[in-house]
């Protein structure tokens, strides 16, 4: 998938103790300096309103009158037999891997099969399916009904855009590497 895009933890207060290990400037990939100055509880609200924005995006996603019929067969999770593999943007890859930390993990899993690291591997579920990215929700195999039109999402991928904008994004990366960067972040 080209387009820009989990069980969460029903325990509110452990996310809120997730944020504060997912959301500081990487040395490598820097934030404007006015942010990396901020006191963390600024950050951490800023962190917070960030995921609600994402959420609100997918949210608004859902709303879509788009007819899709997803089976959950997975197919879409194995990027190796698809060729394909959703590229994500700051704010996606931040709460992908919120979603991730909820669940209790901390090192993303390195399938050898060429699979999303988020597929478990026995019991074929998304770890993170309530925070997945924008790709995962857009794009569907043909007996699904195939992929969205990318017309009918524009606005939202412009939305996305413009959040990894402001959080000193440079574009979409690939899902792992988009969700490696965010789950450094301390």
């Amino acid at each position: 998938c080209q387009f820009p895009g989990t069980h969460e933890s029903a325990d509110s207060r452990s996310n809120d103790r997730n944020l504060h290990t997912l959301f500081l400037p990487s040395p490598r990939r820097s934030t404007s300096p006015a942010f990396s100055q901020t006191p963390l509880p600024s950050r951490v609200t800023f962190l917070k309103a960030t995921l609600a924005s994402i959420r609100t995006i997918y949210a608004d996603l859902a709303q879509r009158p788009v007819q899709r019929d997803c089976i959950r067969r997975t197919e879409c999770c194995q990027f190796k037999l698809t060729g394909k593999t959703p590229q994500l943007t700051r704010g996606e890859a931040l709460l992908a891997a919120h979603g991730f930390r909820a669940s209790g993990r901390k090192e993303l899993p390195q399938p050898t099969d060429g699979s999303c690291p988020f597929l478990q591997p026995k019991t074929q579920k998304c770890l993170i399916y309530e925070s997945r990215p924008f790709g995962c929700r857009t794009h569907f195999c043909q007996p699904a009904g195939g992929p969205m039109d990318r017309k009918d999402v524009l606005d939202l991928i412009r939305r996305l855009e413009q959040i990894d904008s402001e959080l000193g994004g440079d574009g979409p990366h690939a899902l792992t590497q988009a969700v490696s960067w965010a789950l450094e972040q301390k």
